[in-house]
């Protein structure tokens, strides 16, 4: 690619043509502030706080949609350009809702630390009308202050270009501009999947999930509940990152000593039901291909998905597997085997899961997800709230010891914790459907066609003289695209796994916010898959029916995957909804 070389601050700087003057100032390690930015997504100059000085330009041009060229010059932090972006955030803090310290985004908000670095007060910002808090909490997952929202449309992008739903957009014009659905619908009388992809990439705390740490503290404080909780594969993944380490930290161990002290009576993994997810599902997929089934089958994992699929392909929902998600499937087991053998009425046990993912709060409240006359889930906190519990809690974090999950529902297979990244479920159960159909052992356990953050993966393997074809899908966006080519013809495959988010679980709506430059010049996805990765690689059981809790539950309890309990217990319906039906 040809380069050009222009001068930033007086230093020569080449960079690739077409670049903008944002990128090419980073090649030269000066970082130029943004708050709308977000690479790919949001690229639309509007909040002004990214603006240089350019020679030759007549005003201040926005450094993140300006393109280089040949020659030129530019400054990025004269006396001239600081008074502009300080003026600019002062206007955006006028008509903000400046309560910081009672903020769920207090010490990881965007702008508060714009404010810091460009020495603005709470003191200095400009009087006058300001756009009145606009509360809409009529989704499952989430709550939207408009109060707080600086109107850099973040938001509406992710949803439109990048899931491809777009349900929020900028609604009425001019200083009465704010961020809703249409027609003033509540978000939750709209076909929104409450992937959360828009907390994700929220600045400020305009956007938030909806809380349940006060239900589960008081469930924990009730002496006639037993409590137990299980953690999805990604929560290792992301939850250092809220308590100062390195992105890509495995924190296992400490999560499950933090979990101990927070009071829950036992502390499983989501492992456990990931592994029998697998046993179920992959059952489902032979006798699907060896009896006729509906093809391709599609992985029901993701609530998001699911959700989606429901809304946009309704005539494709007999294709999605039947099987619940190992969040439920955990629940429904607990309140059913795990009952019996602790001699504890399932009513008595309040189950409690921790997820990467807003769109569990919506599952939980499903119907057919009472298996045992009960929900199968009572409360689902995501990555945030959990560290959120953790520092209300005055509990030390780094300091922790590492600890183990307990058992039987603590234990988990490579097999099982790969399903935090996209292309893991694939993995986990070509693991187990390979070695059924074959009849023999797997001498190389990693399908790696199926890894990576590519939105869409193809790859085709020979099985027991059979060419299986998978497909691998993140991101609602990527999955339309994938499902229009299954449906016109152009496509054709026996299996898909379907991610609602991009990147999969590691890339939650529930997991920890980074700030936009670090999303944009970081692969925050990568680096928390390669936790679930190295997990994976370094246990030594991996294969999910290999796992000897899984071994014990269907010779004691279930029979056999698939069986009539196992049915009853593990799989679930679905709804033929339209756009906008709840």
């Amino acid at each position: 690619m040809e380069n050009i070389t222009i001068k930033i601050n007086g230093l020569e700087v080449s960079a690739p043509k077409g670049s903008t003057i944002l990128e090419a100032a980073r090649l030269a390690h000066i970082e130029i502030p943004t708050l709308c930015f977000l690479k790919e997504i949001n690229e639309i100059g509007a909040c002004r706080i990214c603006v240089v000085e350019v020679k030759g330009a007549r005003s201040l041009v926005a450094s993140c949609v300006y393109p280089i060229n040949e020659g030129m010059e530019v400054w990025t932090n004269t006396p001239k350009v600081l008074d502009s972006r300080r003026k600019t955030l002062q206007l955006i803090l006028s008509n903000h809702e400046r309560k910081c310290l009672s903020c769920v985004r207090s010490g990881n908000c965007e702008l508060q630390q714009l404010a810091k670095e460009l020495g603005v007060d709470d003191e200095e910002y400009y009087e006058g009308t300001k756009t009145p808090s606009c509360i809409d909490d009529s989704a499952v997952h989430m709550i939207r202050d408009n109060s707080k929202c600086i109107l850099c449309r973040r938001c509406t992008a992710v949803c439109e270009k990048v899931q491809g739903i777009g349900v929020i957009g900028a609604n009425q014009r001019g200083f009465a501009t704010m961020i809703g659905s249409a027609f003033e619908m509540g978000l939750g009388e709209t076909s929104c999947v409450s992937c959360g992809q828009c907390i994700a990439v929220c600045p400020t705390g305009a956007l938030r999930e909806k809380e349940s740490i006060d239900d589960v503290l008081a469930a924990i404080a009730d002496p006639s509940k037993h409590v137990i909780v299980q953690t999805a594969p990604a929560v290792r993944a992301g939850l250092g990152e809220e308590f100062g380490y390195p992105i890509g930290t495995n924190v296992e161990g400490k999560m499950a000593a933090a979990l101990r002290r927070l009071g829950f009576d036992k502390v499983f993994d989501t492992n456990f039901s990931a592994d029998l997810t697998i046993m179920e599902e992959a059952t489902e997929f032979l006798d699907r291909v060896q009896n006729g089934g509906v093809l391709p089958m599609i992985t029901s994992c993701s609530p998001g998905w699911i959700k989606y699929c429901e809304h946009y392909f309704p005539d494709m929902t007999e294709n999605l597997s039947s099987c619940k998600s190992p969040q439920q499937m955990f629940g429904a087991i607990a309140k059913s085997y795990y009952a019996e053998k602790t001699g504890i009425k399932p009513a008595d046990i309040v189950s409690v899961s921790i997820m990467p993912c807003t769109a569990k709060k919506f599952e939980v409240q499903r119907p057919d997800q009472a298996a045992n006359g009960v929900p199968d889930v009572d409360y689902s906190l995501t990555t945030r709230e959990l560290a959120r519990m953790i520092k209300r809690m005055g509990i030390k974090f780094q300091t922790l010891p590492d600890e183990d999950f307990d058992a039987p529902l603590g234990l988990g297979t490579g097999a099982a914790v790969i399903f935090g990244a996209t292309g893991g479920v694939m993995e986990a159960a070509l693991r187990t459907a390979v070695e059924t159909l074959t009849g023999e052992e797997l001498a190389n356990l990693d399908f790696t066609d199926v890894r990576g953050m590519e939105g869409i993966k193809e790859a085709s393997y020979n099985v027991a003289g059979m060419d299986v074809k998978v497909a691998v899908a993140s991101g609602l966006g990527n999955a339309r695209e994938l499902l229009n080519k299954v449906k016109s013809g152009e496509a054709d495959y026996h299996f898909i796994e379907i991610m609602g988010c991009p990147g999969g679980c590691i890339n939650g709506g529930g997991q920890p916010q980074q700030p936009g430059y670090v999303r944009n010049t970081v692969d925050v996805r990568a680096l928390r898959a390669q936790v679930l990765y190295d997990s994976d690689k370094n246990n030594p059981i991996r294969k999910s029916h290999e796992n000897p809790a899984i071994k014990e539950l269907y010779s004691t309890y279930l029979g056999k995957p698939g069986s009539e309990k196992a049915h009853h217990l593990l799989h679930t319906t679905y709804v033929k909804r339209k756009v906008n039906e709840i």
